[in-house]
């Protein structure tokens, strides 16, 4: 069959829709990349926030006109909204064959041949395990050094605004053994940089506690040393951690590990500390500076990318100044701010919404706009340094360019040299600064 899959929402989506289509390549199938091409249409969904959920129903809504040309077309929705809304998505969008949720995904192949034979409408949002283990397929863009791997799924720490408990189930950790095969497997294909996957990536291995652990206690640190000897990784990324679990051994880990990039994403949410603890986000503003402050003076450089929400409910002008100005002490590189709408079923669904939504968007552009500032100051500063750039190909926005990162996760375009071949490794001399991105010349590649 011939398969198109669209994909909604977070990394964790993005991954689990890459080994989707590993596992349907596997069994012979076809990934196409319209609708219109499709035997069947695959949405794999979000619920994060009420707007993913109404993208993806309007667009499988939209389909109606396809299944009316091609009534043996099969759609189905997949992943978080699937699991939050189950049954229901039928009397919504009656043209919907199946609805697969979170712990069932790795079922999909086999739930195909079954429709193809004998077609009727199927739900399956029961929660399984084997989820995690059993979708260790890849589909790599041809070319791609860069490959993400799934390591923890679901989480226990219930913040007060997220769905992701209920959707993605409770959090459980990959056998180590099974990570490291995937890497190495990974390696072996070409692979140069790995991205670690999971809700609390940093509590991998605790057995779901939400208590970190003593100070001397890692295994997310451990895991990170075993990667760091696989040949062939030259970088290791992970998203995302709570940053109670930045503990002396993990820090003094990342710090003596250098193919652990030196960029951490580390959710902040609020920097206010009575907005956090309405969060049930257990830490305060200044314990989270103080983690923060350990890993500046540990690595020195080292960049830092967060997630935001403004408008929480109950947000004062006061608590988002507290926000505003912990960002710009911190100096965030990079920023995911997000207007807070409530999630059916959180607790903080049933609090009285009472941040305007003109407020919301105010102080959206409002840190949107520091954040540009602060991005552009830092890129400036970078002008006639030289940079460690991993090679990614053929720039997106120009053809006539090549781009790739630095360790601190910064995309730097330059026009390629002869022999230059995604994977390499390459020295390049910062020329210029943009708004978003660097520009330089290469003075020194080494080959995969």
């Amino acid at each position: 069959m011939r398969i198109y899959i669209k994909t909604y929402g977070c990394q964790m989506n993005e991954r689990d829709s890459e080994a989707l289509a590993g596992m349907l390549a596997a069994r012979g199938h076809q990934l196409v990349h319209s609708e219109e091409e499709a035997d069947v249409l695959l949405f794999n969904t979000c619920s994060v926030r009420e707007q993913a959920e109404r993208k993806a129903i309007g667009k499988v809504g939209f389909m109606k006109k396809l299944k009316q040309k091609n009534p043996d077309l099969l759609i189905g929705i997949l992943g978080c909204m699937a699991q939050r809304r189950g049954e229901e998505l039928f009397c919504e969008l009656p043209h919907l064959d199946f609805v697969l949720g979170t712990g069932r995904l790795h079922t999909l192949p086999d739930l195909l041949e079954k429709l193809a034979a004998e077609r009727k409408h199927v739900v399956d949002v029961t929660e399984s395990s084997a989820v995690l283990t059993a979708m260790g397929c890849h589909y790599p863009a041809p070319g791609s050094c860069a490959a993400q791997i799934a390591i923890t799924r679901g989480c226990n720490r219930f913040c007060a605004y997220c769905i992701v408990p209920y959707v993605r189930g409770r959090e459980i950790s990959r056998d180590r053994a099974d990570v490291i095969r995937e890497a190495r497997e990974l390696a072996d294909t070409g692979i140069r940089e790995i991205l670690l996957l999971g809700q609390n990536v940093a509590a991998y291995g605790l057995g779901g506690n939400i208590q970190p652990p003593p100070p001397d206690v890692s295994p997310f640190a451990d895991l990170l040393e075993e990667l760091a000897q696989i040949d062939g990784i030259q970088r290791i990324r992970f998203t995302s951690p709570y940053v109670s679990y930045f503990n002396d051994r993990l820090i003094q880990a990342i710090a003596a590990t250098p193919k652990v990039c030196r960029n951490i994403h580390l959710p902040l949410q609020s920097g206010s500390n009575r907005i956090l603890q309405a969060m049930n986000r257990q830490y305060t503003a200044e314990s989270y500076l103080e983690t923060v402050e350990k890993l500046q003076t540990a690595m020195p450089g080292i960049t830092f990318s967060t997630d935001i929400i403004v408008g929480f409910p109950g947000e004062e002008d006061s608590d988002f100044n507290a926000t505003r100005e912990l960002m710009e002490r911190v100096g965030f590189d990079n920023a995911f701010i997000f207007k807070y709408s409530p999630r059916p079923g959180t607790r903080a669904a049933t609090w009285e919404d009472r941040v305007p939504q003109s407020v919301k968007e105010e102080r959206n552009q409002l840190l949107l706009e520091d954040l540009a500032a602060r991005t552009r100051r830092h890129l400036r500063a970078l002008v006639g340094t030289k940079q460690s750039v991993l090679v990614e190909g053929v720039s997106k926005r120009m053809q006539e360019r090549w781009s790739g990162r630095t360790d601190g996760n910064r995309t730097v375009h330059f026009l390629p040299v002869d022999g230059l071949k995604a994977g390499d490794m390459a020295d390049v001399r910062i020329l210029r600064a943009g708004n978003v991105s660097l520009f330089g010349e290469i003075v020194r590649k080494e080959g995969k």
